[in-house]
């Protein structure tokens, strides 16, 4: 806090003029290095001069007057307007005394061209539950439970841990009702629920769907309002901290959907936010998301870059999140994104690339990993752009890890071939090892994958209901043994039959039935499988953790590699049949150890397999005893995966 000289607090009137700022945060607002800008922005409780009241700062270069408008003064303009800051940086400011917690409000925003507008404050912590659109005065107060997790997770989020992440939208997981839409399972009663089931099935972390608060439902929260406040759909801010918490204190991280790359044209929002365009691009070939009906952040002006770092450093240092996964990293660095020829400008050098927006995401990770070193950032990026988890000082983003799109649709397009045809498709299957080492990939099986049409997971699946099931088995066995992290969305591991419905909870009433309560059982198996041997995980961004063992009977259907730990005594082997042929005997050329077991079978009974060739004693004859090389025969049957060590 700091008092300037030319501002002073007078007692007589219902704004006194007080200061945040100094000189030195408003060089680095406008350079777009003020990371902690929550601190300074929004709306703050004080104590001044034995009188309590509320802060407010917002940025509005553009405007002529601002004033605080709510519940407190009858919404009238006139009554509390804030001070413009001498140095002309288009800061508003002022403390408004004897004004409580919990307080609905705006910004009343008059600017020229007749410009009159009520806005939401960009800083708010707390907001009005939809439709409502006003911001509320808070003063956040958790004693936080996590202190043993805050002080070990370096090595629960590090690149060589293991990471199997169950995304979730909080809305539609679970709710009181399940086909009523405007009902809502506040915060604390999905810790409840969902805390003990992500740690029962074995996933590592979550990962929330946008949390930020947002004016409609049907956005799934990608169309944001409010940067630095959790929904209020769910409950206070502190609820949802108490969330966060208690998956922490039993051991699950937590990462946040962040969405930087747009947001939406709700006149309470940050489109056209004090009469110009001041957030967004005023041309609108950069400006205007033809696919979202959004508008795209000016990544230009360094008070907008200072705002959006400032909100992902707030979700990691205020809410303990152990990372954000960044929406939309295609569109924000790409000037033609979805645009036609002659819809877009190239750059000064004659490129495609958005190079303020790069500079931005560059910043971004710079400063999240500089001041939360334990944490991780993910990008969406769905194309071949390099360098997207190279570090900037090699020239790249410096992402932690990066969503393998390549691998989903390839892996989608060969799982729906029919099996006595996937011979011809091998290719699909076996490309993403090509790749995978040019970054440090996720393998996601997101929302995304089961929605507008594209079908639940079970029905992508060729053949009868048995076969669906082995299928879907034989995918997540893939998946969960193939080098990676690992995503996987609600309702995904029980094998839900309906797309999902953001406005309905998941079919837990399928779990009545053996097959989905048995792939389930699968899934948490696999789950505890991947997080329990270390050839898992601990080289799985490093060539040295796999080894293709046999990829040359393709039209036999039988695929074989090693996932490799930092000790030979690690090693994993993962035999999978693709085809619908049952194999009795099949004999594999293996190096290295003449003693196999049995881990994992996905045709066991215990899954909703038939049980044939699960747990068949192995038989391991040498085949060349100097080079270590053995010969094992074990049976194998039709749609099946079993897994070695």
């Amino acid at each position: 806090m700091a008092y300037e000289d030319d501002n002073f607090i007078d007692t007589g009137k219902h704004v006194w003029n007080y200061s945040f700022f100094t000189d030195e945060d408003i060089r680095l607002f406008q350079e777009g290095m003020l990371h902690n800008a929550y601190e300074k922005f929004g709306s703050h409780y004080l104590r001044l001069l034995d009188t309590d009241g509320f802060y407010f700062a917002v940025w509005a270069p553009n405007a002529d007057k601002v004033s605080v408008v709510g519940d407190f003064n009858g919404w009238k303009k006139q009554l509390h307007p804030l001070y413009p800051r001498l140095d002309k940086s288009g800061v508003w400011e002022g403390f408004i005394p004897r004004l409580d917690t919990g307080i609905k409000y705006k910004y009343h925003i008059t600017a020229p061209g007749n410009f009159e507008a009520n806005k939401a404050d960009p800083f708010a912590l707390h907001c009005e539950f939809r439709p409502g659109t006003a911001s509320i005065t808070w003063n956040l107060d958790k004693y936080w439970h996590d202190g043993h997790w805050m002080a070990n997770r370096r090595n629960n989020n590090s690149l060589n841990a293991p990471w199997s992440v169950y995304e979730v939208h909080l809305a539609s997981w679970m709710r009181p009702e399940k086909n009523r839409e405007d009902v809502y399972t506040g915060y604390a009663d999905i810790a409840e629920r969902l805390v003990p089931y992500v740690k029962a099935m074995g996933f590592t972390h979550v990962e929330f769907m946008p949390v930020m608060e947002h004016p409609y439902d049907g956005s799934w929260g990608y169309q944001g309002t409010g940067y630095f406040a959790p929904t209020s759909r769910f409950g206070t801010p502190e609820a949802f901290m108490h969330l966060v918490d208690m998956l922490h204190s039993n051991g699950i991280g937590v990462i946040l959907d962040w969405v930087p790359s747009h947001f939406p044209h709700d006149t309470h929002g940050l489109h056209q936010f004090d009469g110009a365009y001041t957030y967004e691009y005023e041309d609108m070939r950069k400006g205007f998301h033809p696919d979202w009906n959004s508008y795209i952040f000016n990544y230009k002006r360094g008070e907008v870059r200072s705002f959006l770092i400032s909100s992902a450093h707030f979700w990691m240092k205020v809410y303990h999140a152990d990372g954000i996964r960044v929406d939309a990293v295609n569109s924000i660095i790409r000037l033609d994104f979805s645009r036609r020829p002659g819809e877009w400008e190239p750059n000064e050098y004659g490129g495609n690339e958005n190079i303020e927006a790069i500079h931005f995401l560059k910043d971004l990770n710079n400063i999240l990993y500089r001041d939360f070193p334990d944490t991780q950032t993910i990008a969406e990026e769905a194309s071949d752009w390099p360098g997207i988890t190279l570090s900037t000082a090699k020239g790249g983003f410096g992402f932690g890890m990066k969503w393998m799109m390549g691998w989903m649709h390839d892996t989608f397009k060969y799982f729906k071939i029919k099996p006595e045809d996937r011979a011809h498709a091998q290719d699909k299957f076996t490309f993403s090892i090509m790749y995978f080492y040019d970054e440090k990939f996720m393998l996601p099986l997101s929302h995304d994958e089961v929605v507008h049409g594209k079908s639940p997971m079970l029905y992508k699946m060729p053949g009868n209901e048995w076969e669906k099931f082995a299928n879907l088995r034989l995918l997540y066995t893939y998946m969960y043994t193939h080098p990676g992290a690992k995503l996987l969305f609600m309702g995904n591991e029980f094998g839900q039959t309906s797309e999902w419905n953001y406005k309905s909870e998941l079919d837990w009433e399928l779990l009545q039935y053996d097959a989905h309560n048995k792939l389930q059982e699968c899934v948490r198996t696999l789950n505890h499988l991947y997080r329990s041997y270390p050839a898992f995980y601990e080289y799985q961004f490093d060539r040295k953790g796999f080894e293709w063992v046999a990829i040359e009977h393709k039209y036999e259907g039988v695929i074989a590699f090693k996932r490799k730990g930092k000790h030979r005594t690690d090693d994993i082997l993962v035999v999978l049949n693709v085809s619908k042929n049952n194999y009795p005997e099949w004999k594999l050329k293996v190096k290295g150890k003449a003693h196999w077991s049995e881990l994992f079978n996905s045709n066991d009974t215990a899954y909703w397999g038939s049980g044939e060739y699960v747990r068949k004693p192995l038989e391991v004859n040498v085949v060349d005893k100097k080079k270590k090389i053995y010969e094992i025969n074990l049976g194998l049957h039709a749609l099946s995966a079993v897994i070695f060590r």
